[in-house]
């Protein structure tokens, strides 16, 4: 999964979005600048990409919203509790913002938003509010409700940051956090999100942390068999699809270089790897990729088909008048922007 520099594809963009290897794109602030354009870059991705794309954005809410001036202003889910006075109306909003961010970005082809974020908001400075809350049982009642939300529109959910961010402090954009708790702490304080969620079948995907848990594996989650293949999808019982964190990040620079990261993540049980903001090292990574193609194994096939699974999915008729109800509540409860 790629992105792109700016509001309209460059020529070597064009190129690349044919490469066999490339499976989607993922939209950024600088993609934007009003639905028209959007719309426009939209078309053009999928033209010159010339097969099924995978086309998604990180459009959480709060400080983590791509797309702004026309659209919704979802509030960042740790406000949803603060804005709420009851269990019922905290469900109610978690659900009104699935519903309003899905149908807004569905109605644009764009096939999900990275989210939700089920992070318990712990120490990290970088989830902090992007969490629902500080436990396990409020975040996944309102993750729930989220997802719900997406589903009336037919948006996958892809859950993030597996097992858990909130209990680092470093940010992985910037540092390798290193988490010194034991498994069962992690399993019962974070990991328990992503089960609860898991068992109800509320996930189409996931997404690790580029975190290393000490106590339970020398490699950060989304470089780790152990953490991928038999924890997350042996263990849980996850069969859905598993994308990298940013392999420009630099908790993902323990794995060596960007193919080495690629390789890494595959390797350890990730169906897709997201390759942002360094040109040269996505094209490093499509280079270093294109051996795969001629060998085909039967892993690689299955990759894929648990990714195309969250292409395409329409947006159903009828909704308007629901999608309406949902802004509305998000305006009442949350009438101004962080």
């Amino acid at each position: 999964m790629l992105d792109c520099q700016a509001e309209e594809l460059l020529p070597e963009e064009k190129e690349k979005l044919a490469h066999p290897v490339v499976g989607g794109v993922i939209l950024f602030s600088r993609n934007y600048h009003d639905k028209p354009q959007l719309s426009a870059l939209i078309k053009d991705i999928r033209r010159y990409a010339n097969k099924p794309l995978l086309i998604a954005v990180d459009h959480e809410g709060g400080r983590v919203q791509r797309f702004r001036e026309g659209f919704t202003a979802i509030p960042a889910m740790g406000d949803i509790l603060r804005h709420t006075k009851s269990e019922g109306e905290s469900a109610a909003l978690a659900h009104a913002c699935g519903l309003a961010l899905a149908v807004e970005l569905k109605t644009l082809d764009i096939d999900f938003s990275f989210a939700p974020v089920l992070d318990i908001n712990g120490v990290s400075q970088v989830i902090g509010d992007r969490a629902f809350a500080d436990n396990a049982k409020d975040v996944v009642r309102l993750a729930a409700s989220l997802i719900d939300g997406l589903k009336t529109a037919n948006m996958p959910a892809i859950g993030k940051h597996f097992p858990g961010h909130g209990s680092v402090a470093p940010d992985s954009h910037i540092a390798l956090p290193l988490d010194e708790r034991d498994f069962d702490e992690i399993k019962h304080t974070d990991m328990v999100v992503f089960e609860r969620l898991i068992e109800r079948e509320l996930l189409d995907g996931v997404m690790p942390a580029h975190v290393i848990y000490n106590q339970v594996c020398s490699e950060p989650a989304g470089f780790s068999s152990r953490w991928l293949k038999q924890i997350l999808k042996k263990d849980v019982g996850f069969s859905g699809a598993v994308f990298s964190d940013d392999l420009s990040m630099h908790g993902a620079s323990v794995a060596g270089g960007y193919v080495e990261r690629a390789d890494a993540a595959l390797s350890a049980g990730c169906d897709m790897v997201l390759a942002c903001n360094n040109a040269k090292g996505a094209e490093q990574i499509l280079d270093g990729l294109e051996r795969r193609i001629a060998q085909q194994s039967q892993e690689d096939s299955l990759k894929r088909e648990r990714v195309m699974k969250l292409y395409g999915r329409v947006l159903p008729a009828g909704l308007r008048e629901q999608y309406e109800s949902a802004v509305a509540l998000i305006e009442r409860l949350h009438p101004q922007r962080d």
